[in-house]
């Protein structure tokens, strides 16, 4: 049976759950007019008590602020139907929706709830700044995230390498100098080599654009071009201005000058590929995280007092990636930038999770006293020519 009044009922179910610990999440949808596509709502806690923390979406950035939860009905009722059709209640006992029927007359249906527990209450700003609801578009195009925006259990790892990712991403930023709100003459140009599926080239537009607020081409390089064809449709879909993917490979692709290069993943020697090509382009910024060390596997020696170690294949072969890792952050030493290497994402979620970034020095003299470590370690080693040798030289 219909409510009589669809919108005093929600407000009533609303406000039932924000005092008998039920509340999920608050929805508003379908806005008459304005720039704000949509308000999430949520329950924090801070210092003073619990809230409910609004998130209105924009095109390009997210604004948030706190109410407390007295105010909820008289905003509620501010914000339904004057400014938006559509709202969505999530509670733990049933979930309301409130829709606008044909003749734009308020209708309330229930749905058995998706979610069985309450979320908590922390106030987790890096999180929700990161891959807050402005993210929601392209984590959902991309599959990462169902229609309602929660991460796909099978997707959760990767949604955890994309957070980690730009969490670090972020700060190599304030480190350029590519502070949030400083206003640069012209977007930044950033290109993800070998970007596949492009998770992390969306990520990496997104935080640019929407969450450090400074204005970012971005352009994703990638081999297959069904892959390419699929992510600028993503593209297009959401909106994302100054987003591209091109076919191409590390080596070879047409690339503008950019400020930052990425590659993730890239396999075996290409990950040196690119190296040379963020040194050759004068970044800024360079970040890559390699894959599949075989390069110089067949010509490590075992030199005393590590013979008895490497004998043993495995560990030759882990030793082979610190080795080949560690001569890549002394060359990108060498060329003049300083270096980091972090560990991407826990070992428990991927194989595969060191990461090395270079931010190019302001006087980006050449450290010869790099070159000679790694040229002393290769010695060492028995390590001749390697794809790395002379294009950083």
């Amino acid at each position: 049976m219909a409510a009589r009044d669809p919108i005093g009922s929600f407000v009533r179910h609303l406000t039932a759950s924000l005092h008998d610990d039920t509340f999920v999440r608050l929805l508003l949808t379908s806005p008459s007019a304005g720039n704000v596509e949509r308000i999430t709502g949520r329950l924090v806690e801070v210092h003073d008590g619990t809230v409910l923390s609004l998130t209105a979406r924009e095109a390009k950035r997210d604004l948030t602020r706190n109410i407390a939860l007295e105010e909820t009905e008289s905003w509620l009722r501010a914000q339904v139907p004057a400014h938006f059709k559509g709202a969505l209640l999530e509670t733990t006992a049933r979930n309301w929706q409130l829709t606008a029927g044909r003749r734009g007359d308020p209708r309330l249906v229930s749905h058995r709830p998706t979610a069985t527990q309450a979320p908590a209450r922390t106030h987790d700003r890096a999180k929700q700044t990161l891959l807050g609801e402005a993210a929601s578009p392209w984590l959902t195009a991309l599959g990462i995230c169902d229609q309602v925006g929660r991460v796909r259990p099978s997707m959760a790892d990767k949604h955890r390498q994309i957070g980690r990712f730009l969490e670090i991403v972020s700060h190599l930023a304030r480190d350029c100098g590519w502070t949030e709100g400083a206003a640069p003459v012209e977007p930044l140009a950033i290109a993800d080599m070998g970007c596949g599926k492009g998770y992390l080239t969306f990520g990496v537009w997104h935080l640019f654009n929407r969450v450090l607020q400074r204005p970012a081409n971005v352009i994703g390089i990638e081999t297959r071009a069904d892959l390419v064809k699929q992510t600028n449709e993503v593209a297009q879909s959401i909106g994302a201005e100054g987003l591209r993917f091109v076919q191409g490979t590390i080596a070879d692709a047409e690339l503008p000058a950019a400020d930052a290069l990425i590659a993730l993943h890239a396999c075996n020697t290409a990950t040196d590929d690119a190296l040379r090509r963020g040194i050759a382009s004068g970044a800024r910024l360079v970040v890559v995280s390699p894959c599949c060390h075989q390069e110089l596997r067949p010509q490590l020696g075992r030199p005393e007092p590590f013979a008895a170690v490497l004998e043993h294949g495995i560990m030759a072969e882990r030793f082979s990636e610190w080795l080949t890792d560690g001569l890549r952050a002394l060359h990108l030493e060498a060329a003049g930038y300083t270096t980091k290497v972090i560990e991407f994402v826990a070992s428990e979620h991927t194989p595969r999770n060191l990461l090395i970034a270079g931010i190019r020095r302001e006087r980006s003299d050449r450290d010869s006293r790099a070159g000679e470590a790694a040229d002393r370690l290769k010695a060492f080693f028995g390590i001749g020519r390697l794809a790395m040798d002379g294009e950083f030289q």
